[in-house]
């Protein structure tokens, strides 16, 4: 009887902090699931390990909070930058 491959651990980190980055940790949370992922998938290519889905869903998360936070981040600077301009000029 064939058992299923070890899971990475660093696809099961990925994952959580993932999640994390959504609930508890916002940057460094998603920071970590996709060093973790990327780490994680390399690793899994490299060796008879499972979890590749574990830590494609940890990348997905966290570069999309990424990807969430900087349209965040340039929305406010960009509202901030325009009432500056307004206040100087008017």
């Amino acid at each position: 009887m064939d058992h299923p491959p070890p899971t990475s651990n660093a696809a099961v980190v990925s994952l959580v902090f993932g999640i994390l980055s959504w609930v508890a940790l916002p940057v460094i949370g998603a920071v970590v699931a996709v060093i973790a992922g990327h780490v994680a998938r390399s690793d899994i290519r490299r060796s008879n390990l499972g979890g590749d889905g574990l830590a494609l869903t940890g990348l997905i998360l966290g570069y999309l909070h990424l990807g969430i936070v900087l349209v965040g981040l340039l929305l406010f600077l960009g509202v901030f930058g325009v009432g500056l301009l307004a206040a100087l000029t008017g």
